[in-house]
Parts: C-alpha cells; sequence; structure tokens
C-alpha cells in the first residue's frame, strides 16, 4: 500500500522544477522522488529503540540514556559514558541520512556571507548583498543548523530581508566541546549575543540594531533584551515561547513531567536525545502531524519539496552544552522564571517589565510548541506601549508549525510583509 503513494508523488516530482540545485524536469529521474520519500518515510517510523522505554501506557520516559541524569536508566551495567557515544552515533547516522538528502537536491541553497566576528563557540556572519540600511541581527536558535532562515529561494527570510534593504547579521553557533559544559543561559543569551550586537553596531557605524530569533533562539533574545535593552532598537520573536506556566502548552507539561526535579545534566547533550525528547513530550506534533502534512502537500510540488527540504535539515543533529540545557528545563520550562521575574543572570533579575524595548511577536495558533498561551501572559505582564501581538494560522507544506512562519508561503506572502513594515518603521 504504501508504493502508491511513492508512485503518486514521483510522478508529480518528474515534471516540476526540485528547486535551488539545478535538478528540473528535464533531467530529473522518478526513482529520486521514490527515494526521498522512502528516506523520509523511513525516518518517522524507524523504531528507536536506544532511546524510548515505556513505563506505562501514558507516561513513556528516557531509557537507556537519560538526559536529566546523565546515565542510564534502564539497566544497572549500563555506563554513561557508553550511552553518550551511541547518542553521538545516532547523531552521526541522521547527518548521514541528511547528506543522503542532500545528494538527492535538498541541500542548501544559502545566500553569499561572511564571518566578521567569532567568539568561543559561536560567529556572526554579514551577507554580502546587505544594504547599508538598518542593521538587523537574526539569533538563530542553538538547536540544529540555521539555514532554516534561509531553505529555499521561494520561502526565505534572509532573502526576504535582503530584498528589503536591511543591513542583514545571523549569529550562529558552533558546536560545543567539553570545555564548555559550564556554558549556559548566561553565556548563551547575554555575554555571546552581546558581543555580537555590539559588533553589527560597529560594523553599521554606531547604529543601534534591530533583533529578531524564532523558537529558543527567540527566547535567547528576548533574555538578552531584557537584560540590555538600550543596545537594541527593537526586538521581533517568531514562535518564541516566553512563558512555561503549567497548563500554558502541553509540550511544557509533557518536558517537565519527563524531567526530574534535581537534574544533573550531561556534560554534552546529544542533539539526537532532544530531538526523542521532543517527539516523546508531542508524538501529535513531532510524529503524526508531520505524516498528515507530508500527505496533504502530495498534490502540491512546491509544498512537496519544502517539506522534504524541512525533513532534510531536520537531520542535522547539533549538540548543546549539559548545563544549558539544565537551565532551560529547570529555569523556564520548570520554574518559568523568566515570565515570574525571577530570572537571575549575573547580578540582574529578569522579567516582563526589564524587558523595555518595542517588541513585535508573532504566533501560530496551530503550532502545539509555542501557541499563543506560552507568550500573552509574558507581553500582558510588560510595560505598555511597547508591544504588538500577531496570530497566524499556519499552513500545510511547511513540515512542521513550528516552522512555519519561516518556511511558509503564506507566512512569507501575508505576514512578512507587515514585519518588514515594522522592521523599517522602527528603523
Amino acid at each position: 500500500m504504501l508504493s502508491q503513494p511513492w508512485r503518486k508523488c514521483g510522478a508529480i516530482y518528474s515534471c516540476n522544477v526540485i528547486g535551488g540545485s539545478g535538478l528540473s524536469n528535464s533531467n530529473f529521474d522518478p526513482k529520486l522522488g521514490h527515494g526521498v520519500l522512502k528516506i523520509i518515510w523511513r525516518l518517522h517510523f524507524a523504531r528507536r529503540w536506544a532511546l524510548i522505554e515505556p513505563t506505562s501506557k501514558n507516561k513513556p520516559r528516557l531509557g537507556h540514556c537519560d538526559l536529566a541524569q546523565g546515565g542510564s536508566t534502564s539497566g544497572q551495567n549500563n555506563e554513561p559514558q557508553g550511552d553518550a557515544s551511541m547518542l553521538t552515533l545516532i547523531d552521526t547516522l541522521r547527518q548521514i541520512q541528511g547528506d543522503r538528502l542532500g545528494r538527492l537536491g535538498l541541500g542548501p541553497t544559502e545566500c553569499r556571507y561572511r564571518i566578521v566576528a567569532t567568539g568561543a563557540r559561536w560567529r556572526l556572519r554579514a551577507y554580502v548583498d546587505s544594504s547599508a540600511g538598518t542593521p538587523l541581527l537574526i539569533v538563530a536558535a542553538p538547536i540544529k543548523r540555521p539555514y532554516i532562515w534561509d531553505l529555499a529561494y521561494s520561502v526565505s527570510v534572509v532573502r526576504h530581508c535582503l530584498q528589503n534593504r536591511l543591513h542583514l547579521y545571523l549569529l550562529e553557533w558552533m558546536a560545543p566541546s567539553r570545555s564548555d559544559k559550564d556554558a549556559g543561559l548566561g553565556y548563551y543569551a547575554t555575554r555571546s549575543i552581546g558581543e555580537a550586537v555590539a559588533t553589527v553596531a560597529r560594523q553599521a557605524g554606531g547604529k543601534t540594531p534591530l533583533v529578531m530569533g524564532h523558537s529558543l533562539g527567540g527566547t535567547l533574545a528576548a533574555i538578552f533584551a531584557a537584560f540590555d535593552p538600550p543596545s537594541i532598537r527593537g526586538l521581533v520573536l517568531l514562535s518564541t515561547p516566553l512563558c512555561f506556566a503549567p497548563g500554558s502548552c502541553r509540550f511544557r507539561d509533557a518536558i517537565v513531567a519527563m524531567t526530574p526535579p534535581n537534574p544533573a545534566a550531561m556534560e554534552i547533550v546529544p542533539g539526537s536525545l532532544l530531538s526523542q525528547l521532543s517527539v516523546m513530550a508531542s508524538p501529535e506534533t513531532f510524529l503524526w502531524s508531520r505524516l498528515v502534512d507530508l500527505v496533504l502537500s502530495a498534490g502540491d510540488p512546491e509544498a512537496w519539496m519544502v517539506h522534504a527540504r524541512v525533513e532534510r535539515w531536520s537531520l542535522d543533529e547539533f549538540p548543546l552544552p549539559g548545563r544549558l540545557v539544565h537551565e532551560i528545563l529547570a529555569w523556564l520550562y520548570r520554574d518559568n522564571r523568566l515570565c515570574a521575574g525571577t530570572l537571575r543572570i549575573g547580578e540582574r533579575i529578569l522579567g516582563p517589565s526589564s524587558l523595555q524595548v518595542p517588541l513585535l511577536a508573532v504566533v501560530n495558533t496551530a503550532d502545539a510548541v509555542a501557541p499563543p498561551r506560552s507568550i500573552a501572559p509574558f507581553i500582558a505582564a510588560m510595560s505598555g506601549g511597547y508591544t504588538r501581538l500577531v496570530e497566524y494560522p499556519g499552513e500545510a507544506g511547511v513540515g512542521l508549525q513550528h516552522l512555519a512562519i519561516l518556511v511558509g508561503r503564506q507566512a512569507h506572502a501575508t505576514v512578512w510583509p507587515d514585519i518588514i513594515s515594522w522592521l523599517h518603521g522602527h528603523a
């Protein structure tokens, strides 16, 4: 039965352009379309035996390698180091699967950039085709690779910004080493972003930059904006959770339920473990809805291509320092310190009242990871006159609704003109 959708999608594929990699209707083999679909199908249904250990019908937990404990939970004889090595191997295998999709024409086709500054575990991109206009710094999420911002020509936030005369920079995170195991929210959200913002301001002749982030990148950007409001001109948050109160999001509640109250973090947390944690917390979001999106995209070659590129991006696993993961899970998800106004970074205590910059927040009402309730209470607690909240209903052909604002064609057609207008209005 599964061969029928592959043949159908392969036939549709064979008479349309594959975008960005030189594959078109004149040289595309339908078998390649079948191959892409088979890889995606296997990724969705591959049994994650090494990581899932059910404890009841409703409460699975991490199995051979527990995220919070840093070691084994399924047997007394398993060694934590062996578990970590296995997870690192899974990261490598998933990256190899991504490379296979890349060879089928689904790799990134990014705009040209140069590196203008580097830190211990970050580097700053300046895009070559930028104008001399308003400086804008994109803070990528330190999970997976940043080319989700520049996924394909028709759905590229980077291209959209460049075409609208923004002087564009992007903060790209580098993979941590064991010496970075103690890098936490302070290092990522204040020190690193602060150094990048200062560099952008110098490069732009002293102009204070605007800052934009998505998901965890947006959360880190918001923490920085609350820490040092005068250093930026305004903040754009896309599908960014800031409120982690119980009941605000089922994804948040599931994450907290799977995390012990006093975790001792692993030194380096492999990306595949974070991916698995997300699947366990919300299988309907990270598994079943992706399959539904694949089916809905089958009759639309361009949507199908975006979905396939998102799947390829999702395989680019990226590790994080254990301390950062611990602080995100404990301080943000469990304790809700940012929204409660009790987040201590250095000598500062941060909360909604600290974020005194113009803020535009865009939320996807179909996003289970960052629904409206994960940001509306934070905005309500901010000082008046600074904020604007835009709701967007999501769309098919995006792989994950959490990414729709970045890669959705309807988002680029209807929401991004408003974002660009807001950015220019606060230049």
